[in-house]
């Protein structure tokens, strides 16, 4: 089995075949440009550093698509190294989803590609890079390769006056050492879309106003809690899937890969803060002025006391009719296995590291309940390519958990030492990539494949 390094290794060749010749490029004009280069970000005016990002700006530009019209996105590498791009929450063939693993050709240097699919589902979703960083705390998802998507549904409802997307990310990576002696990356810095908070410009808004915020944590590894200092959120979507029950939160919590889209009134005028709770990350930079017109002062921050957040309050009230047919169990359970003091643990799925793991042999048309049992001591985004999944049970056991319904997401977060049930219909046929969203959990073996016809 070809590994994925020897994959990257040998894309200089492979690219070949995905980059289009000159005449054929020049057929038909794409909806979309990215390149891919080499960038210096300017964090705050005392800290800079050098990153890989999309159209020079970090993060990159937002891609608005309609729901159900063929798009085309030419990408320009330009970067020293062979690169995908993953078009994350989307039901795309395999060949455009830029996986490595499922068998999209990676772009090499100097190199120029296309994406063709066909948008779906409607929602808040997000762009990013999926190759390996290992031990280099600035590739991957460690850089600045990471951008706002959103497909619009035909029946689009409106309800707001104006809408911000944010991306919370950390940089200027290190190896910290654990309590064991095993090494997990840390960080210098924390930002919201690029910047140290009062480095960039702040949200402008008016009194009244009804402001659609759109929320994507791109970090490589950090779980982010995020409040709006003398305002409520009221939580309409998750992952871009809109929520049974939409409800009001004194904060959002986000795991690496995970969006929420959470409607704010603006009825408390002044200037205001609205950043990471906690305060070691808000004064690394992740937090973001927002402004009242004709307000002016200094920014107002309220210290929540507890971090509050569960999925389940989202859920619907009561049972969703759906498929009569009992699904298949798939359990998957996650352990680290520890690589001596000063080293990563590599990560397991059922006993095995990638590309030991394995391809899971799925039918199509069939219903697969995902038994997500973590006995390790961290948590996990966990992420499957191509598919949304409904949230079922969510506790510290599967036969002790609460159920749950109504859910969509393709990002959850399992807690240490819990267990959680997931349900997806094989119906987006081909190689789809589950993984950790984690980079460092990633890159060392938290990965398998499922495929079918």
């Amino acid at each position: 089995m070809i590994s994925r390094r020897d994959l990257l290794q040998l894309s200089g060749m492979a690219a070949v075949s995905a980059a289009l010749p000159a005449a054929a490029q020049n057929i038909a004009m794409p909806d979309y440009r990215l390149e891919i280069a080499p960038f210096t970000l300017e964090l705050s005016p005392r800290h800079r550093l050098k990153t890989v990002a999309y159209n020079g700006q970090v993060p990159g530009p937002l891609l608005r698509f309609k729901e159900g019209r063929p798009v085309t996105i030419e990408v320009t590498n330009h970067n020293d190294r062979a690169e995908v791009v993953h078009w994350h929450g989307l039901f795309t063939p395999v060949d455009a989803d830029g996986s490595i693993e499922e068998g999209t050709v990676p772009i090499a240097p100097n190199a120029t590609a296309r994406y063709t699919f066909t948008p779906r589902p409607s929602g808040f979703r997000w762009y990013h890079t999926h190759t390996m960083a290992m031990g280099d705390l600035t590739r991957g998802q460690y850089g600045g390769q990471h951008g706002f998507l959103m497909i619009e549904a035909r029946d689009e409802p409106g309800g707001y006056e104006q809408e911000f997307f944010l991306a919370l990310h950390d940089w200027g990576g290190y190896m910290l050492a654990s309590d064991d002696g095993s090494m997990n990356p840390s960080y210098n810095f924390a930002t919201i879309n690029g910047k140290i908070m009062g480095s960039g410009e702040p949200l402008r808004v008016k009194q009244g106003q009804r402001v659609l915020l759109h929320v994507v944590n791109s970090s490589p590894s950090e779980v982010h809690w995020l409040s709006f200092a003398g305002h409520e959120l009221r939580v309409i979507a998750l992952d871009g899937n809109a929520v049974p029950t939409v409800q009001a939160v004194p904060m959002l919590r986000l795991a690496p890969g995970e969006r929420v889209c959470a409607l704010v009134v603006m009825n408390n005028p002044g200037v205001w803060i609205l950043g990471e709770v906690r305060k070691h990350v808000q004064t690394a930079g992740m937090g973001i002025i927002v402004e009242y017109a004709n307000q002016t002062g200094r920014p107002r921050w309220q210290q929540p006391t507890d971090l509050l957040w569960n999925y389940e309050q989202f859920a619907a009230a009561a049972a969703i009719g759906g498929s009569t047919e009992a699904p298949i169990n798939i359990p998957l359970v996650f352990e680290s296995k520890f690589q001596g003091h000063g080293s990563m643990e590599t990560w397991m799925i059922n006993g095995k590291s990638y590309p030991d793991t394995g391809t899971e042999a799925l039918k199509a048309g069939q219903r697969y309940r995902l038994q997500f049992i973590n006995k390790s001591m961290d948590d996990h985004p966990l992420h499957l390519h191509r598919h949304s999944f409904e949230l079922c049970s969510l506790g510290a056991s599967l036969s002790g958990a609460s159920s749950v319904r109504g859910i969509i997401k393709d990002v959850l977060l399992v807690d240490s030492q819990t267990q959680a049930e997931v349900e997806f219909t094989a119906n987006n046929p081909g190689a789809s990539l589950f993984h950790c969203h984690q980079q460092n959990h990633m890159d060392f073996g938290f990965m398998m494949l499922f495929q079918y016809a």
